[in-house]
């Protein structure tokens, strides 16, 4: 391939039997593009952490809720989550059995309540409140419980989401008073979890606080132990953002050698036969998804290069939101690809806002209007992030299937789609 900063996707055969330039001939800017091959990898990769007989992999949607992909993640042996009405829809959509859901609470109404248990589903909340609400609506029922374990991990501090400056989950030490709702209320707690935060890349960390979950376990009466179906460890997988830069990986090896240790020692010496699940959602989708879009300006105010694309916060959020890195590809436009100087530019998007930056002063090959830009590692909070905010059209989203040939998965929003709702 003849182009700029292409290495990348060049040895993944990311876009199959198609160039960039060609997808987005077809399908037009922006532009997200999935590749199943790297979606499949990376379900296999957590599936192997353990062959533990209860271990299992749970998907939360919020990462990507995109139903094709969904239905890829189920094929290889995946469960799922869902935190709305929205994504429960979706779950169902892609042909995920009312047993392979998980409906996680945050601050929901008695209403969504009534839907989740209507689908069948068994709910995890994370407050005495809310298991208080549930236990009224649901008397003789089950229910998770979400607790903080006080250990948190995270690239932001929006993305911690255990200790004590979070809004998530009972804090252990209250965990006398979830059996006495529970037992006010006939409720059998099904299950326990916690979630510590987003993207920790070592093992031990992870590990340390599952350690404490358990440990919350074994302070259960042995009744309720034992009817226990779920011990959730939550997410938080990182993925390495910083391709050339060489970031390293994520250590699965060690993770899965520490965490099959873990779990079925535990099991075995308190004799807990039902499942543990891990509850990656980056993980298994971010780095199979990839933004493409045309470079429209390039200009200086003052000694800053401005690079102006179609990708503004309305598109990828995360950067605006979390100050988080992408990578970022390129791939020659009407300029060709000959020899270009690295300068420092800055990667903007198209909103009239001032946070509006996707890349901040990074040094890249000259770019020129023309050029396709293509921002990696963007599978994950990405489309699901995304909005129609100054009323801008949503992404298509195109998937390069097994084979190398590209299909549409969801088609560019209209106009039209914007009005829909409206009542005029």
């Amino acid at each position: 391939m003849s182009d700029i900063r292409s290495r990348y996707t060049d040895s993944l055969h990311f876009f199959g039997k198609h160039s960039p330039a060609e997808l987005v001939e077809k399908w037009g800017f922006p532009l997200y593009v999935y590749n199943e091959n790297v979606l499949r990898a990376r379900c296999r990769e957590l599936k192997a952490l353990s062959s533990h007989a209860g271990y299992m992999v749970n998907y939360s949607v919020k990462a990507n809720a995109n139903p094709v992909l969904l239905g890829i993640i189920r094929e290889e042996g995946l469960v799922v989550d869902a935190m709305s009405p929205g994504e429960l829809y979706l779950d169902r959509m892609a042909g995920f059995a009312p047993s392979e859901i998980l409906y996680i609470a945050n601050n929901i109404s008695q209403q969504e309540m009534r839907h989740a248990l209507d689908a069948g589903l068994l709910i995890s909340v994370d407050s005495l409140s809310q298991l208080e609400t549930l236990g009224r609506i649901n008397k003789g029922g089950r229910v998770m419980v979400r607790f903080n374990p006080g250990i948190g991990a995270g690239h932001h501090q929006k993305v911690i989401t255990a200790g004590k400056e979070t809004k998530f989950g009972v804090t252990p030490d209250l965990l006398d008073d979830v059996l006495a709702i529970c037992r006010a209320h006939d409720m059998q707690l099904a299950g326990i979890n916690h979630h510590i935060g987003s993207l920790f890349m070592e093992a031990d960390g992870y590990i340390a606080a599952a350690e404490v979950l358990l440990h919350l376990a074994e302070r259960l009466p042995a009744a309720v132990l034992h009817g226990m179906s779920v011990i959730d460890f939550g997410g938080g997988f990182g993925i390495p953002y910083h391709k050339y830069e060489n970031q390293p990986r994520l250590d699965m090896d060690d993770l899965g050698r520490k965490l099959h240790a873990l779990i079925s020692g535990w099991a075995e010496k308190t004799g807990y036969t039902g499942r543990f699940l891990v509850e990656p959602g980056r993980y298994v989708v971010a780095e199979c998804g990839i933004i493409l879009s045309p470079v429209n300006n390039v200009k200086y105010n003052g000694d800053t290069c401005y690079v102006g694309t179609d990708v503004g916060f309305n598109v990828l959020a995360r950067p605006a939101m979390y100050d988080s890195f992408h990578d970022v590809e390129i791939y020659a436009g009407p300029a060709g690809a000959s020899h270009r100087e690295d300068k420092e530019q800055t990667i903007v998007g198209n909103i009239c806002e001032s946070g509006d930056i996707l890349a901040k002063k990074r040094l890249l090959p000259a770019m020129h209007e023309g050029d396709i830009l293509g921002i990696l590692d963007a599978g994950a909070y990405g489309f699901s992030m995304s909005s129609s905010y100054t009323q801008r059209c949503r992404c298509a989203e195109v998937l390069i299937a097994a084979d190398g040939q590209a299909r549409l998965i969801r088609r560019r929003e209209t106009p039209e789609d914007l009005a829909r709702c409206y009542a005029v």
